[in-house]
């Protein structure tokens, strides 16, 4: 398997490709970030959008909130630096950490702001991480959609029509390169976001795996995405405050840690010095496993990738570091299957039909055994609860 020469991430990867001297497009596309882009230059761009929303509305903005570090981090910089009133939207996956929670409340609070949260019906979402899980080897597909469609669907209903998200994709993905200016959507969400299945896809698939169920269409209408139309006719102006400002997530932490008691939190299958990378969410683990047994590769390998194109990090270090911790099964497997309701031996015959690993399949009970030694503080809790 082909791995960048610059950073640690192999060609299983989606989006990238390599150039002649080996290294990744995302090695590229931040070495332009860094050495091409005039930041004061774009600083002044965002400072003009914002003027043309800032004190037009109820809210000037809103701001789609996980409550992790970037979300955090963006919303603390509209209010504290650009001295904006945003409306707060969280689609909530229902699998958020009290930690996390913790934090949330911490921010709010500190921040002052306006938050509005949604569930979405929690037997609808069980069955489509399931029928994700199946088709695409993904079960998150209710948290991708939800987080994309439904800040945008509450900017339509509220005449809000600015909508401000965190990092850009290409921070992390070859979609989009940092020479162009990114925004959310139709286009981004059906080829980055809901992994070829939209909403109304959900439901005929759900109809026709469960017959005898009488599903409610109502039940979909979170998870449609706006069309470009809409969008339009409303004027809604989609914009990733990293494009105007250089994102650097480690410093990111460091401020809001400061200025909001912002609280790390362990996570499954990756050192403990990245303590503030996807604490949201309880399944995390699982989703960075699965992402192992598809591609080859996981989290602390995308994490340590990160460090060296900031020049933090050496490669040999990393390697070491993906070497101990990527590709352990996570203990928070066991809670997983117990919410879709099948087995493990079921679990490894469905994401094996989907690797894109360019070698043999690997052997599922080989892969049994390989298991973390992490165990989340919070894992008892979840594991006896109802569900």
């Amino acid at each position: 398997m082909k791995i960048c020469t610059s950073c640690v991430i192999p060609e299983t990867s989606e989006t990238i490709n390599f150039s002649s001297d080996g290294s990744c497009s995302i090695c590229k596309q931040i070495d332009f970030k860094h050495t091409k882009i005039d930041w004061q230059s774009r600083s002044e761009e965002f400072d003009i959008i914002l003027n043309n929303y800032k004190n037009k509305n109820k809210y000037d903005c809103i701001v789609p909130y996980s409550g992790g570090k970037d979300s955090t981090y963006t919303l603390w910089y509209v209010v504290k630096k650009k001295k904006l009133k945003p409306l707060v939207v969280r689609y909530d996956h229902q699998f958020y950490r009290k930690n996390s929670e913790e934090n949330r409340e911490r921010t709010l609070n500190i921040l002052n702001v306006y938050f509005v949260n949604f569930k979405s019906n929690f037997e609808i979402v069980k069955k489509t991480m399931l029928e994700s899980l199946i088709r695409r080897g993904d079960f998150c597909w209710h948290c991708h959609v939800g987080i994309a469609s439904y800040p945008l669907k509450i900017a339509i209903e509220k005449k809000i029509p600015l909508v401000i998200y965190g990092e850009p994709s290409a921070e992390y993905s070859s979609f989009h390169n940092y020479d162009e200016i990114e925004t959310m959507d139709e286009e981004k969400v059906n080829s980055t976001t809901n992994m070829g299945i939209n909403a109304e896809d959900m439901y005929e698939m759900l109809c026709e795996r469960y017959p005898d169920k009488k599903f409610d269409k109502r039940d979909f209408d979170p998870f449609i995405f706006p069309s470009n139309r809409e969008l339009k006719v409303n004027k809604i102006n989609t914009v990733y405050l990293g494009n105007y400002v250089p994102w650097d997530v480690r410093k990111q932490v460091e401020i809001i840690k400061s200025e909001l008691n912002w609280k790390e939190d362990d996570v499954e299958g990756i050192p403990s010095e990245y303590g503030y990378e996807k604490i949201e969410c309880i399944m995390q683990g699982v989703r960075d496993y699965i992402k192992f047994l598809k591609r080859g590769f996981g989290r602390t390998a995308h994490l340590t990738s990160i460090d060296i194109r900031n020049g933090r990090m050496r490669r040999e270090k990393a390697l070491e570091l993906v070497k101990i911790y990527d590709g352990k099964k996570p203990k928070t497997l066991s809670l997983f299957l117990k919410i879709i309701k099948i087995s493990e031996d079921e679990f490894y015959d469905i994401v094996i039909e989907h690797i894109v690993y360019p070698s043999k399949k690997w052997d599922k009970e080989e892969e049994k055994l390989k298991t973390s030694n992490t165990t989340l503080k919070d894992f008892d809790s979840w594991i006896s609860k109802e569900i």
